[in-house]
């Protein structure tokens, strides 16, 4: 890359990190790239869902201008002294697989890409508050169909709820979700406390024709932690009863 490009990028490269550490208190490689207009929502959509090889293959310029760039943004929050926070990255499916970033998959490339840069200026609190939630494994998306005439691209059948998959709809027992209970929405401290109580869930949304949307119907979770919860409930229930006869006496 001559210096005139190599500037040009850099100039790009600075902004974009500029931006997303002005909003949010840290950047990441990902940040960087769609920032730069390399990497388009709807392909980073794709990857997370593991229905691309790797982050790369996806990115829209060559492998040269790539490693260009994540070394000028190394460079930047190396001379900003941003803290460095490794992350896991999971795919957005049933299995949880580790997503790749290269397409060589080498693990110091792989690191470096999932290193998040992290501002110097903010709390001890709050830096462990992004570390949290950037670590926190995606959540699952099932999806209740307004057509039922769906078929399941693993075994050919159908249901009331359906998980999207890189080769089509699955149903949920193809899928390893087969076990989970729906709770629905409008109970929102027994979905909290079930979803808390919960090793996997899944949010189940339904298209509006009339809003033109997708709105969420509710939760999936093991049915022994909605028993959980409910038993939880109950002992809230008993607890608060138990102190107000004590108030009245």
């Amino acid at each position: 890359m001559n210096p005139d490009n190599r500037n040009m990028l850099r100039v790009r490269v600075v902004a974009a990190a500029e931006a997303a550490l002005s909003r949010q208190g840290f950047v990441s490689a990902i940040d960087v790239l769609s920032g730069i207009q390399w990497l388009d929502q709807a392909t980073l959509k794709r990857w997370k869902q593991a229905q691309l090889a790797c982050l790369e293959a996806g990115i829209q310029t060559n492998l040269t201008r790539i490693s260009e760039a994540m070394r000028l943004f190394r460079a930047w929050a190396t001379e900003k002294h941003l803290s460095p926070s490794e992350t896991a990255y999971v795919a957005k499916t049933p299995a949880r697989t580790t997503l790749r970033f290269s397409q060589s998959g080498d693990a110091t490339i792989e690191r470096l890409y999932r290193t998040h840069w992290v501002s110097p200026d903010l709390s001890a609190k709050k830096r462990e508050r992004i570390k949290e939630t950037a670590n926190r494994p995606p959540e699952l998306v099932v999806v209740q169909p307004l057509d039922g005439d769906w078929k399941c691209h693993r075994c050919g059948g159908s249901g009331d709820l359906l998980i999207m998959e890189e080769p089509g709809p699955s149903c949920l027992t193809c899928a390893g979700l087969g076990a989970l209970v729906f709770l629905p929405a409008g109970d929102a401290g027994r979905s909290r406390r079930a979803k808390a109580r919960s090793d996997v869930h899944a949010v189940v949304i339904r298209f509006s024709r009339t809003r033109k949307r997708y709105e969420r119907q509710g939760l999936l979770v093991p049915p022994e932690a909605l028993r959980d919860a409910d038993s939880s409930e109950t002992g809230l229930v008993v607890a608060d009863a138990t102190f107000n006869d004590r108030s009245r006496e």
